[in-house]
């Protein structure tokens, strides 16, 4: 007969669980901006609270050893702060695959700039990123009327990117996610036209009184509250109009453009 000790070792390491290696290894956001070596479908499995984390230690490891001051990715951070406060972005949503595709491209072309690896991980829109901030350490973007449109550049090939993809594994947008997309497309198209988007405020909307220098408050990279705000606008308005039907940088403009403006106004004060 067993001695009882012996007998309760072989239960407790019956009862045990084995937990697989691949989650033990799970990466997280620090680590992946530590590595710059995640791919798309990693960053997918990361909850968007930790997603924030990686572009956060991102931003940061560049400005330590690349571009000192650089704070460009706070828009990006404004987005995610949104997704969770509004539950958006859960593991295999749509949201959830573009935003892991964007995120991949910012860290290969970041990876490709810092000379960490010159791998792209079949990204083709990475070196949008790395050309982007090759630029910036060349002193090309120093002024607005650069950078935003290289910046958005980026970032709108990146999405489609993304958008590309989660069509080929049969994931779409509910029109909730779509709307807030547009915003998005909004920002993006106002970075690359910012006179534009002035005179169509000015001419359209003539009793709105648009200050002077909304439109570049709206899409300043460095400021992580305009796109909050802004996706919070898209979010509460929510017009099913604007998702079932093709519409124009305009008429998203006029449409966004009060409460838009009402939010410039308490983030002034």
């Amino acid at each position: 007969m067993r001695p009882f000790s012996s007998v309760l070792l072989a239960v407790l390491l019956v009862a045990v669980p084995v937990f697989p290696t691949a989650l033990a290894r799970q990466p997280g956001g620090e680590h992946c901006a530590s590595t710059l070596d995640c791919s798309a479908e990693e960053i997918e499995e990361l909850a968007i609270p930790e997603r924030l984390v990686f572009v956060r230690a991102l931003q940061d490891r560049v400005a330590a050893e690349y571009l000192p001051e650089f704070r460009h990715l706070n828009s990006i951070q404004g987005v995610l702060r949104f997704f969770i406060d509004n539950d958006l972005g859960t593991p295999e949503s749509w949201v959830s695959h573009v935003d892991a595709v964007l995120l991949e491209a910012v860290e290969r072309g970041f990876a490709m700039a810092l000379e960490v690896s010159d791998d792209d991980f079949g990204n083709p829109t990475a070196k949008h990123w790395a050309d982007y901030l090759r630029r910036m350490r060349r002193g090309e973007l120093d002024e607005r009327w650069a950078h935003d449109p290289a910046w958005s550049i980026a970032d709108q090939a990146s999405a489609e990117h993304g958008i590309r993809l989660a069509e080929a594994k049969g994931v779409h947008p509910t029109h909730l996610e779509w709307n807030i997309y547009q915003f998005t497309e909004l920002y993006r198209w106002i970075m690359r036209n910012p006179q534009p988007a002035l005179i169509v405020l000015n001419d359209r909307l003539a009793g709105l009184l648009v200050p002077v220098d909304f439109v570049q408050w709206l899409t300043d990279a460095t400021n992580p509250v305009p796109a909050y705000r802004g996706a919070n606008v898209a979010y509460d308005l929510s017009r099913p109009d604007l998702v079932r039907l093709p519409v124009s940088m305009t008429q998203l403009l006029l449409a966004y453009a009060p409460e838009l403006v009402d939010a410039y106004r308490a983030d002034s004060r």
